[in-house]
């Protein structure tokens, strides 16, 4: 019987990789001696950029494996951000957990269970199974500091950040924070996210935050990063001048209103300047999506609906817009590349500091989420 760390992303293409690429860290250190094993759940956060990834990760790494939870139909509740909706459909899977490990025991010798912090409310049902239990957060150091530090905030206001307009807080080891700075889900106190960090820290419920070990960065290679075929956009990229391009992405679930699109679309047309831009279906579209064979299938959304009129046409000689996803890392490491308006997830931060395309500019619009 196998020893075998198993692993439990957050639902979305920048949580898996990340976990995935933890996995490949332990692997690389301690060679032959454990095989990894990826859970995941399965409904409504699916994507084909996730199938497509987790088939070639199957494909050329043997010793990393996935176990997907039984499918689990859920309803967004359309009074909760997306992100509070994704911590819903996790909690609802909490159950899946602990007989995931059980069942994965007849076979391997589960020696630790690695938690995406997003998945915080399994930390007692893993625990409690009597296997060492840590978590892993994406975050920057920084993010963390601060999340870590909300339970000692809370007790000095009971006001929401959103509420303190000109109020700076000191957390120790960051520079000054303005409160509305906080990242966005945490600016309501009356949130569940929020009310989540408060009690527990993001970490333990009964007891002081655990030791911090900082391992990172972990990117993946481009390769891994890209389907099995060029990328049409990447293609598009080789016919560019050097440096030229903008390239706008903002994470896995970085979606804006149609006004919000139509608002960027007349700045990049404004321009004059090349673009690259990853665009998601706008959150009131979501709602338009089927079931087949129990994995969700989102519609193809039109471009031009959701577009200034005109805008693809009159921009098509020096612009392309990709709908969804592209080869993130791909694209960041192409010479054509100059600049990368992002969500600033930290994810995207580093894929873009390693390929250097942050030394040509990296913007972010007001909107700070985890990625």
């Amino acid at each position: 019987m196998k020893d075998a760390i198993v692993l439990y992303p957050a639902p979305g293409i920048g949580h898996l990789v990340s976990m995935v690429e933890l996995g490949k860290l332990i692997l690389s250190r301690y060679d032959c001696e454990f095989s990894i094993i990826v859970l995941l759940t399965t409904g409504p956060f699916d994507s084909p950029a996730t199938t497509s990834y987790i088939d070639r990760i199957s494909q050329t790494t043997s010793s990393i494996s996935f176990h997907r939870f039984p499918y689990l139909p859920f309803t967004a509740s359309p009074t909760l951000s997306r992100l509070a909706n994704m911590f819903e459909f996790l909690s609802l899977n909490d159950y899946n957990v602990p007989q995931s490990l059980q069942q994965l025991s007849e076979a391997s010798s589960i020696r630790a269970v690695i938690l995406d912090s997003f998945c915080t409310s399994a930390f007692p049902l893993a625990r409690g199974l009597g296997i060492p239990t840590y978590f892993f957060t994406a975050f920057s150091a920084a993010a963390l500091a601060a999340i870590l530090y909300l339970p000692t905030i809370h007790k000095q206001t009971t006001k929401s950040f959103k509420d303190l307009p000109t109020t700076v807080f000191h957390i120790p080891g960051l520079p000054p924070l303005l409160a509305t700075h906080m990242i966005e889900p945490l600016l309501d106190r009356e949130d569940r996210i929020a009310l989540m960090a408060i009690t527990n820290g993001e970490c333990v419920t009964d007891g002081p935050s655990p030791s911090v070990y900082c391992i990172g960065p972990l990117i993946a290679d481009a390769g891994e990063d890209a389907p099995t075929h060029k990328h049409d956009c990447l293609s598009w990229l080789d016919q560019q001048p050097s440096r030229s391009v903008v390239f706008l992405c903002f994470g896995s679930r970085g979606s804006f209103s149609r006004e919000q699109v139509k608002e960027i679309a007349n700045g990049l047309e404004r321009s004059g300047e090349r673009f690259l831009w990853a665009v998601k279906s706008p959150p009131a579209d979501e709602k338009r999506k089927e079931i087949r064979d129990e994995i969700v299938v989102w519609d193809d959304f039109d471009l031009d609906d959701i577009m200034p009129e005109g805008f693809l046409d009159r921009t098509k000689d020096r612009g392309m817009v990709v709908k969804s996803w592209v080869p993130q890392v791909a694209v960041l490491r192409h010479q054509s590349v100059g600049g990368f308006v992002t969500h600033c997830g930290w994810n995207s931060v580093l894929e873009a500091v390693s390929a250097g395309s942050a030394n040509g500019g990296m913007a972010s619009p007001r909107r700070t989420t985890p990625e």
